[in-house]
């Protein structure tokens, strides 16, 4: 068996010192976890023995709600384990896992890797081009879902699913159309005893990422990466054993595995999940009252939605509050501290790794920092050379310091992996600058930062000044051929309910902007559009730049797009 107890050790470390950043990374290191690290076997087994606490709580808007204790939850994976391997699922296969936040989805994440089943998880909004390309890519021999996964499933062409157990999560249901009801599983063994031993480095996840300038990358993750890489992610969220926490996040996507798998049950936290239709901020207030939630993790787009109650009525158990994925702007996170008296707290990482950069409990936060490297990971920002730069690409060393969080890869693609892993260092793609002090500040994709007039340009940097202002929902900033220029800023706009996309709006924006950056940054061009976006929600900036690069002639397009200097 692997070393456990090594992983406890460096877990204990890190919570002993949670609020001492500087102790915390000078002197953590990676456990040595062993060859053949089964971390639901020789950690999860282990705390959950005999352990009546809360492991997951989840609560439906209607009322209906599902506690699991961490004794519960581990002896219902056993007999899921004994289920897949009875319905064909060995070592080294690969499931596609598409559930939505259900009991179902944590019972069968933990079944397959005591098995060693490679597991791709994927959202229940897949359909179409998209769901045929995981099991074309993916090699999924088995599919885990739900009804409305299963119709989704069944739409598509039957010679993607030749050889594939299709396992139905439906209750009441039953078995129907090829479907194995997933409740047979009650009449399994509580008792799991494996075949073939999983061995650290055996493939674990193979994450799809959302695929912003191209097709979706396919993340190979192994039984150490993201189990042990995610005592990173509990470090920065400041997770306590017993809290009970809550992150928003849709299965399917890395940010549900770091908030509501790893990182909360490596503390030996209860994971928390409110399933809403459409998120309503009184109500998730009342939740959180009425639940204790002590740690939050949510993106800028719900506290925007959250300062617009009167959060000092309502009296949050929180201790922790987090974000993590786009902007936060100064207004929101004073008006939550002013009423809550606690700091929103941001963090950086990746599909490939764990939380690389963030601001910790106890730290001091600079405004628009996103903090400074996790313990366990070695940051140097590079050059064009791959030389350290104090403004650069974010890269990780994957020496002989490599962290163990890196992806081992990957999956169908070793000159892409060759590519992110050349020269000694994990590049991130991601370019940022280091102060004095050592905090990071991002500065947008490689791929997206630009220069206008000679002049460097972060579309991040010009997009966290746009929505703050009131008449922004969101806004993406690309460069716009210009013959002057070469190329100058130009924003799509999407407004917030109550405006205007009119020339009156342009020019408020036009000079909002201009008073905040300086004059070689300002947004030439504005158009109000909607914005094309991956199944996952990100902005799909490639689009936006070829259209751009498409456009002839120098004045407006269309009736929605306007030019500053048409309206000072």
């Amino acid at each position: 068996m692997g070393n456990g107890q090594a992983f406890i050790d460096a877990r204990d470390f890190l919570l002993e010192n949670r609020t001492d950043y500087a102790t915390a990374y000078e002197r953590f290191q990676w456990p040595e976890v062993g060859d053949d690290f089964n971390w639901v076997t020789d950690y999860f087994d282990v705390i959950a023995a005999g352990n009546d606490a809360k492991a997951l709580h989840l609560l439906w808007e209607n009322g209906d709600e599902s506690v699991s204790t961490y004794a519960e939850l581990a002896e219902r994976s056993r007999r899921i384990a004994n289920f897949l391997v009875a319905n064909g699922m060995t070592h080294g296969d690969r499931m596609l896992l598409m559930l939505g936040n259900e009991t179902e989805l944590w019972e069968t994440m933990l079944a397959a890797m005591r098995i060693g089943v490679v597991v791709i998880p994927a959202t229940t909004l897949l359909a179409g081009r998209d769901l045929a390309d995981r099991f074309e890519r993916g090699g999924a021999t088995m599919v885990v879902t739900n009804a409305g996964g299963a119709t989704a499933v069944d739409a598509l062409d039957t010679s993607l699913l030749d050889g594939v157990v299709k396992v139905l999560v439906a209750s009441g249901v039953g078995s129907s159309d090829g479907w194995v009801d997933y409740s047979e599983a009650d009449n399994s063994s509580a008792e799991f005893a494996p075949g073939k031993g999983v061995a650290s480095t055996d493939p674990l996840l193979e994450y799809f990422t959302s695929g912003t300038t191209s097709k979706p990358k396919l993340v190979r993750h192994t039984h150490v990466s993201y189990p042990v890489g995610h005592l990173s992610t509990m470090y920065w969220m400041g997770l306590k054993p017993g809290d009970v926490h809550w992150t928003l996040s849709s299965p399917g996507w890395a940010k549900h595995a770091w908030g509501c798998f790893f990182a909360p049950f490596n503390a030996q936290a209860c994971i928390f999940i409110y399933n809403y239709e459409r998120f309503d901020a009184p109500a998730a207030l009342d939740v959180l009252v009425k639940n204790k939630v002590s740690t939050l993790c949510a993106p800028p787009t719900v506290w925007r939605f959250l300062i617009q109650e009167d959060l000092a009525s309502y009296e949050v158990s929180l201790r922790e509050l987090l974000s993590a994925g786009e902007p936060l702007n100064p207004e929101v996170i004073a008006q939550v501290e002013a009423s809550w008296g606690a700091t929103i707290r941001d963090g950086y990482g990746q599909t490939e790794t764990t939380a690389q950069i963030a601001n910790p409990p106890g730290s001091p936060i600079k405004p628009g920092s996103m903090g400074r490297p996790m313990p366990g990971y070695p940051i140097t920002l590079l050059d064009a050379d791959d030389a350290s730069a104090e403004e650069g690409e974010i890269g990780i060393d994957v020496g002989a310091n490599r962290p163990v969080a890196v992806m081992d890869g990957y999956a169908d693609d070793e000159d892409k992996t060759a590519e992110v892993m050349r020269n000694g260092f994990y590049h991130t793609g991601d370019v940022a600058s280091r102060d004095e002090d050592g905090y990071i500040t991002y500065v947008g994709r490689a791929d997206d930062v630009f220069k206008a007039s000679g002049y460097r340009i972060s579309p991040f940097e010009l997009e966290s000044v746009l929505i703050e202002h009131s008449a922004v929902a969101e806004a993406a900033v690309v460069p716009s051929p210009d013959e002057l220029r070469g190329f100058v800023p130009k924003a799509y706009v999407i407004l917030a309910p109550g405006h205007e996309s009119n020339a009156e709006t342009a020019a408020e924006i036009f000079g909002f902007v201009r008073e905040r950056v300086s004059g070689y940054k300002l947004v030439r061009r504005l158009e109000f559009a909607d914005l094309p976006k991956t199944i996952s929600g990100k902005i799909r900036r490639v689009e936006l730049r070829v259209q751009e690069n498409n456009r002839s002639g120098q004045g407006a397009r269309n009736a929605a797009e306007f030019i500053e200097a048409e309206l000072r």
